[in-house]
C-alpha cells in the first residue's frame, strides 16, 4: 500500500518507506555513511551519484544527516537516472504519474553491516541517555564524623553501592590506588582526577569540599558504561577487608590495559567515523565547553555564598535584636516595654528568614552546583585524555609489549586475583592469540580514536543535562525569593510601619 506524502505531488511507492526502516537507526535520519552504501547499490557512475549527492544528499540537511523527505527524494531520482532521464529538482514539479518510479537496489547486506558498526555496538553500550547511565548504580560518599588513627589522625569514608547493596569503609589512600590502577586499566577512557589530598584551608570546609569531590568522582567511574564491569570496581565496592589500598594494589597492578584483551582491537579503524575530523572538532568543542561550565558554575557557586553571607548578616541582626529586647528597661523611655516586645518579635522573624536563606542555600549548593560540578569534572577528564594520548601513546604501546613478554616469560597466573568477569586463564589465551595485535602501534593508535570516540559521546550525554539543571536553578531562585518575600512581608505587617512616622514600632 502506497500513501501521499504532504511534500510530493504523487503517491511513495511501499519500497520507499521498506528502504527507509532498513537504512535508518530507530526511524532517526539516515548516517551519511549509510546513505553513500546505498548509492553504491544504485548501479550508477560516479558523475551520477555525485549530482544526486548534491541535490538531495547530506549536505542539504542539517547536521550531514538525511532526512526522510530527502531520502525519497533520492530514491526517486535514482530511479529516474536508472531510466536514462536527466535529473534536476524540477522533475519532481512535473512529474504526472500517481506514483513515483522504484529504483533497482543491489544487495542490501552491507548496509546492515554498517549499521551494526555504526549503532549496535556504540548506542546500547556507551551512548545511553543520561537515565540510563544513572540506572547502573547510586553510590554515595559520606564523611565518617570520628577521625581515626593515634598519633597521626586520617579521615574514613562511608561508600555505598545500591547495585551490590553494600557498605564500605574507605580511606582518602583507597581512592588513590584506585585511580591508579583505572588509569593503568583504562588508559583511553574518561578517568576524572581525584580531588586534592590537601590544601591550605579551614579543615572542616576541605573536608567538606573534599567528600562531595569524591562522591562525583565516584559516580564518574561507576556509572561509566565500560569501567563498571571491571573487576577493579567490583572489588572497591564490596571488599570488606582491611588495608585495602594494597591489597587491590597487589590484585590488580598486573592487569593489561584494554587494548590487550579487547575484541574490537584488531577493528577498531573500521568503527570510527568516516570523517575524522570530527573528533577533532568535538575536542575543541568539549575544550571551549570547560572554560564556560567552569564560569558557570563559579557563578553560581558565588549566588550561594551570596545567599549564606546574607542568611549569616540577617542571622546577627537578629541576635542584636534579641540583645536589646533581653536589657532591663527601667532606664529607658516610657513605653519601652512595648518596643522591646517588638524588638523581640522582629528577631523571631528574622531568625525564621535567615533559616530560611540558609535552607535553601545549601539546597542549592547539594543540586545545581553539585550537578554544575559533575559536569565540569567529566568536561575536564575529556580534555585530560585528549592531553594524555597526545604525550603517552607510545609509552602505553611500549608499557603493553613489556606485560606481553613478562607474560611469556611467567604466566598470568595468580597475578590478578579480582573478581573479574573473565577467568585468568581465558585472559591470557586472549593475550596470547593477540599477540600479533597487540605488537601493532598503528592498531593501538585506531583503538585510542575508537575509545575517544565513544568517550565524546558520553561527556554528550552528561552535557544534555545542562538545559535541565539550569531550569532547575531558575525554578529554586524564583520560588526562594517568593518565600522570602512572603516572610518579609509578614514580618512588616506585625512589627513594622511606615518609615514616615516617628514610632519605632507597631502601635508605639
Amino acid at each position: 500500500m502506497s500513501y501521499v506524502s504532504p511534500m510530493f505531488s504523487s503517491a511513495i511507492p511501499v519500497l520507499y518507506r521498506d528502504l527507509y526502516e532498513t537504512c535508518s537507526n530507530n526511524d532517526e535520519p539516515i548516517h551519511k555513511d549509510i546513505y553513500r552504501a546505498l548509492l553504491s547499490q544504485c548501479n550508477l557512475d560516479a558523475v551520477q551519484l555525485k549530482k544526486i549527492w548534491d541535490l538531495v544528499g547530506p549536505n542539504k540537511c542539517p547536521q550531514g544527516i538525511v532526512n526522510r523527505t530527502n531520502f525519497y527524494k533520492t530514491l526517486a531520482l535514482v530511479a529516474w537516472t536508472q531510466q536514462g532521464k536527466t535529473i534536476s529538482d524540477k522533475l519532481f514539479d512535473t512529474f504526472t504519474g500517481q506514483e513515483y518510479p522504484s529504483p533497482q537496489i543491489g544487495d542490501l547486506s552491507g548496509i546492515t553491516n554498517l549499521k551494526q558498526k555504526l549503532f549496535v555496538q556504540e548506542l546500547p553500550s556507551l551512548s545511553r541517555s543520561y537515565h540510563k547511565l544513572m540506572e547502573i548504580d547510586c553510590v554515595s560518599v559520606q564523611l565518617v564524623p570520628e577521625k581515626k588513627g593515634l598519633f597521626l589522625k586520617y579521615s574514613e569514608y562511608l561508600v555505598t553501592s545500591k547495585r551490590f547493596a553494600c557498605k564500605v569503609t574507605r580511606r582518602y589512600n583507597d581512592f588513590v590506588a584506585l585511580h591508579e590502577l583505572l588509569l593503568n586499566r583504562f588508559p583511553y577512557r574518561l578517568v576524572p582526577s581525584l580531588p586534592p589530598k590537601k590544601i591550605i584551608i579551614n579543615d572542616t570546609q576541605f573536608l567538606e569540599e573534599r567528600t562531595r569531590g569524591l562522591q562525583r568522582w565516584l559516580t564518574l567511574v561507576c556509572r561509566h558504561p565500560v569501567i563498571y564491569r571491571d573487576g577493579i570496581i567490583t572489588f572497591f565496592l564490596s571488599d570488606e577487608g582491611s588495608d585495602v589500598q594494597h591489597r587491590i594494589r597487589n590484585a590488580f597492578r598486573k592487569a593489561p590495559d584494554e587494548f590487550m584483551t579487547s575484541d574490537v582491537a584488531a577493528t577498531a579503524k573500521e568503527l570510527l567515523p568516516a570523517d575524522n575530523g570530527q573528533i577533532a572538532i568535538s575536542r575543541d568543542n568539549i575544550r571551549s565547553l570547560v572554560n564556560i561550565v567552569v564560569r558557570l558554575k563559579q557563578d553560581v557557586e558565588s549566588l550561594v555564598e551570596q545567599s549564606h553571607a546574607s542568611a549569616r548578616d540577617i542571622e546577627d541582626i537578629s541576635a542584636q535584636l534579641q540583645n536589646i529586647g533581653s536589657m532591663n528597661s527601667q532606664q529607658f523611655m516610657e513605653n519601652w516595654d512595648s518596643v522591646q516586645k517588638n524588638f523581640a518579635g522582629m528577631s523571631r522573624e528574622l531568625n525564621g528568614i535567615s533559616k530560611t536563606n540558609q535552607i535553601r542555600a545549601d539546597y542549592e549548593q547539594r543540586t545545581v552546583c553539585e550537578k554544575l560540578a559533575l559536569l565540569y569534572d567529566i568536561l575536564v577528564a575529556h580534555k585530560e585524555l585528549c592531553e594524555r594520548l597526545e604525550k603517552g601513546l607510545a609509552n602505553d604501546h611500549q608499557v603493553a609489549l613489556s606485560k606481553m613478554f613478562a607474560l611469556k616469560k611467567k604466566k598470568l597466573q595468580g597475578a590478578i586475583r579480582g573478581i573479574d568477569a573473565e577467568s585468568v586463564e581465558q585472559l591470557e589465551a586472549k593475550m596470547l592469540a593477540q599477540e600479533n595485535i597487540i605488537s601493532n602501534i598503528d592498531l593501538r593508535t585506531d583503538f585510542s580514536l575508537y575509545c575517544v570516540h565513544l568517550e565524546t559521546q558520553l561527556v554528550f550525554a552528561y552535557l544534555g543535562t545542562l538545559p535541565s539543571i539550569l531550569a532547575g536553578f531558575v525554578d529554586l531562585r524564583t520560588k526562594t525569593h517568593f518565600e522570602l518575600l512572603d516572610l518579609w512581608r509578614n514580618l512588616q505587617s506585625q512589627y513594622c510601619i511606615s518609615s514616615s512616622t516617628n514610632g519605632v514600632g507597631k502601635g508605639t
